[in-house]
């Protein structure tokens, strides 16, 4: 290898031929010799101190985007906008709705976006979208169709965030903790509706049905979560693997070199596996036209990318999360703030699960057990509320019931399940599959990607918009249609998907994808 200075290779803008081994310090070493790496027991090399403590720092940072979440069932919000009671169910499903669509488009959106200025600049990007879309939402206008712009216009910085955040950590975070920083966002999701209960819960309590301030500072404080992770993201590195793919090679060796906080030699070894990747997705990609992902073997590959996100909406957790107390009220009755009260308990049992799973679990069992044993636990607990509800239903007039004890307990149970599973987990296996050649080979990965998420957001979309009608029409129904999901879901887990843990993306790629790509050359 050349040992050339990079200023003496770069050209219009690029250092394709910059040698970074000879910006780094360390010694080269023969492999067991003394000083070398210590290896890990996943078969990488042990992180530093600081290298983990970047790595943690980066996962917080660009998860603060799962933060970006809220709920607004308060009576003030229906006297300000001056609707009248039976146009709840309608405007609470068009609401969340809305912000849905607007997050669906901007999966599209983001592509180019992230493409021609980077992972950084489009987080950013995202953030500030946010904040003007929930500063919109804040202000008082008594207008229900600006208060729906501005969920339309919040849930493109959502959506845009939802694609970007996932893959930029993913091509920054080492294989040993990529599941526990990729669940990260899940967290912070999970922790921004927890939050959005207690909050709402705290203003239906000590603030009057009449102040505008009981929905406003719920809706408001979104920006401050927002504002956070853009100025949080500036702190950071841009993605090694997007510098390599736009020729800057000497910035991406800076960026490998703060996120590892390293130079030694296993992070050399790393650059080189990064770079070989990098040019045979390029050659891999050359030509391509949207029209492939329909031909076959793309066509079951898109499927399947579509279908994991799908799944993910389809256990019925997602639509708790935003409709918490109406199935609360369904389970209890509507008597005082109960339904307020569960669903607040509901958020802090799905944070303490969650932060479970990302501290014990996310790296120390295989993927697909674990989709598959959480989902048919979530089945178990559906089906079991479903058979309970329709044998003692609630009565709104009465105190909680030993039947509604015993469905709160299995709805926690419930989601327990789900943030051991297909919540915190999805996002870190999709963002690696998105390497693996058997889901989407390198030609087809951007495009792939991009509608897999995008199904996440128009199941997202389907289940905001239906599920109050689903509760309010269908009754038990509703708890047996998610367990009956959830079932299908367990069987496509065990014999549909992949096994991903603790491979790098370019081993995935390797181990999965060299017969894929030659395939796709050849066609």
């Amino acid at each position: 290898m050349n040992q050339a200075h990079p200023d003496e290779h770069e050209r219009d803008g690029e250092d394709e031929d910059f040698d970074y081994l000879s910006q780094s310090n360390a010694p080269l070493l023969n492999e067991g010799s003394a000083g070398s790496p210590r290896r890990h027991k996943s078969g990488g090399y042990a992180l530093t101190p600081k290298g983990r403590l970047r790595a943690y720092w980066l996962g917080i940072v660009v998860c603060l985007g799962g933060f970006l979440c809220g709920v607004l069932t308060l009576s003030s919000f229906e006297n300000d906008f001056r609707y009248a009671r039976d146009e709840a169910t309608y405007v609470s499903s068009l609401a969340v709705g809305l912000q849905q669509l607007g997050a669906f488009a901007a999966c599209f959106a983001i592509w180019p976006i992230t493409h021609k200025l980077g992972r950084r600049l489009a987080i950013v990007i995202c953030s500030i979208m946010f904040i003007f879309g929930s500063l919109i939402q804040t202000v008082n206008t008594h207008s229900t169709s600006a208060f729906f712009f501005g969920r339309v216009v919040a849930g493109v910085g959502l959506g845009g965030s939802s694609v970007v955040v996932p893959m930029y950590s993913t091509e920054m975070t080492p294989k040993d903790i990529r599941g526990q920083i990729g669940s990260l966002y899940q967290l912070m999701f999970t922790f921004g509706i927890f939050t959005s209960y207690w909050i709402d819960y705290g203003m239906a309590r000590s603030v009057s049905n009449t102040s505008s301030a009981q929905w406003q500072i719920p809706v408001g404080l979104q920006m401050l979560f927002a504002a956070l992770l853009g100025i949080g993201t500036l702190t950071l590195k841009e993605s090694v693997r997007w510098l390599t793919q736009n020729g800057r090679h000497k910035e991406a060796w800076e960026s490998l070199k703060w996120i590892r906080a390293s130079d030694g030699r296993d992070v050399q070894a790393e650059m080189d596996e990064i770079r070989s990747g990098v040019e045979r997705e390029a050659h891999a990609r050359q030509g391509f036209q949207l029209k492939e992902m329909l031909q076959r073997g793309n066509a079951s590959r898109t499927v399947t990318g579509i279908a994991v996100f799908a799944a993910q909406q389809a256990t019925g957790a997602t639509a708790f999360a935003y409709f918490g107390p109406q199935y609360f009220k369904l389970l209890v009755g509507d008597k005082g703030n109960s339904d307020l009260l569960l669903t607040a308990i509901f958020g802090a049992v799905k944070v303490v699960a969650c932060l479970a799973f990302v501290l014990f679990v996310a790296d120390s069992v295989g993927r697909k057990a674990i989709l598959t044993g959480g989902a048919l636990f979530m089945a178990a607990c559906q089906m079991t509320t479903a058979v309970v509800v329709k044998t003692y239903p609630a009565d709104p007039e009465e105190d909680l019931t030993r039947s509604g004890v015993a469905t709160v307990g299995l709805i926690y149970l419930f989601v327990i399940a789900y943030n051991f599973s297909w919540g915190p987990l999805v996002w870190p296996y999709v963002s690696e599959v998105m390497s693996l050649t058997t889901i989407f080979p390198a030609r087809t990965r951007e495009p792939g990607v991009a509608l897999g998420v995008a199904s996440q957001w128009a199941g997202n979309l389907i289940f905001s918009l239906t599920t109050p009608y689903m509760i309010k029409h269908l009754g038990w129904g509703t708890f047996l249609l998610w367990g009956l999901f959830d079932v299908v879901i367990a069987a496509y887990s065990w014999y549909g998907l992949l096994e991903t843990q603790g491979k790098s993306l370019e081993e995935i790629t390797q181990s999965h994808g060299d017969r894929g790509v030659d395939k796709n050359l050849e066609d």
